[in-house]
C-alpha cells in the first residue's frame, strides 16, 4: 500500500520530469518555459492527489468526466486552482459543467455555447473558451473536434456570447500516427484563427506522450496525467 509520504514523493518526481521535458523542448526552439502552462489531468485519481499536486505548486488541473469533476472541484474548492474541463461535452451538461469549470476545452459544436453561457451567468463568473479542433482525416470513426472549417462561425458564437471568452484552440493528435505533421497543421490552423480573433492566443496541445511536439509547434498549454501521476487506477 502506498503511503502518503511515498505518494507525494512519486508525484514530485513525475512532475519534476515532466517539468524538464517542457524545458527542454522549448530550449529546442528557443521558447520560454514560463510561456507553457501544465494542466494536470487527474481523471480516476482521488482528491487526496490534487491537494498533493497544489501544494507542489501546481495551479491548474484537467478532468474530462462532468460527474467526477465537479465532485472533485467541490472538494477542493479551498485550493484556490483552475478547472480545466478537456472531455467531450454533452449540450444538456454543458450548464452544469459551466458552474464549477474556469475553462471549458472542448467545444466543438455551436450548440453548446448558449447552455455553457447560461451556466456562466448562473455563476455570476466568465468562463474561458477553447475550440476542439479535429486533427483526424474526415470521416475517421470516433472523429472528435470541429472541422477547421466550421471555426469561424463556432468562435463568432462564442465571441457574441455573455460571460464566454475565447481563449484559443484545444487538440489531440491522431491515435497511432506521427503527431509532428498534425501538430504543425494546428498550428497554420491556429494562426487563421488568430487573424480574426487576435486575443486568441491559447493553443491546447501535448498529452504525455508527445508533448515535445506540440511545445516545439506553439502549445501554450498541454495536458498530462500518467507522466505526473502514473498509471490511472482501475474504475469499475
Amino acid at each position: 500500500m502506498t503511503t502518503p509520504a511515498s505518494r507525494r514523493d512519486h508525484v514530485a518526481i513525475g512532475l519534476d520530469t515532466v517539468r524538464g521535458r517542457i524545458a527542454s523542448a522549448c530550449g529546442d526552439v528557443g521558447r520560454d518555459p514560463g510561456e507553457v502552462t501544465l494542466v494536470v489531468v487527474t481523471k480516476f485519481f482521488p482528491a487526496s492527489d490534487v491537494r498533493i499536486l497544489a501544494d507542489l505548486g501546481v495551479q491548474h488541473v484537467g478532468e474530462n468526466r462532468h460527474q467526477e469533476a465537479e465532485a472533485k472541484a467541490a472538494a477542493c474548492a479551498d485550493l484556490g486552482l483552475t478547472w480545466h474541463f478537456i472531455g467531450g461535452l454533452q449540450s444538456n451538461k454543458a450548464a452544469a459543467v459551466a458552474s464549477y469549470a474556469d475553462v471549458v476545452e472542448s467545444v466543438d459544436r455551436t450548440k453548446l455555447v448558449a447552455p455553457l453561457a447560461r451556466g456562466a451567468q448562473a455563476r455570476g463568473r466568465a468562463v474561458d473558451v477553447l475550440l476542439q479542433v479535429s486533427l483526424d482525416p474526415p470521416g475517421r470513426e470516433g472523429r472528435s473536434g470541429a472541422d477547421p472549417a466550421d471555426l469561424p462561425a463556432l468562435a463568432a458564437a462564442v465571441e457574441a456570447a455573455e460571460l464566454l471568452r475565447l481563449r484559443g484552440l484545444m487538440a489531440v493528435a491522431p491515435l497511432g500516427a506521427d503527431p509532428r505533421p498534425a501538430f504543425d497543421r494546428l498550428a497554420e490552423v491556429h494562426a487563421g484563427l488568430l487573424a480574426d480573433h487576435p486575443a486568441a492566443t491559447w493553443l491546447s496541445a501535448g498529452m504525455s506522450g508527445d508533448l515535445e511536439h506540440a511545445v516545439r509547434a506553439g502549445a501554450t498549454h498541454v495536458r498530462v496525467g500518467s507522466a505526473v501521476l502514473g498509471s490511472r487506477p482501475q474504475v469499475k
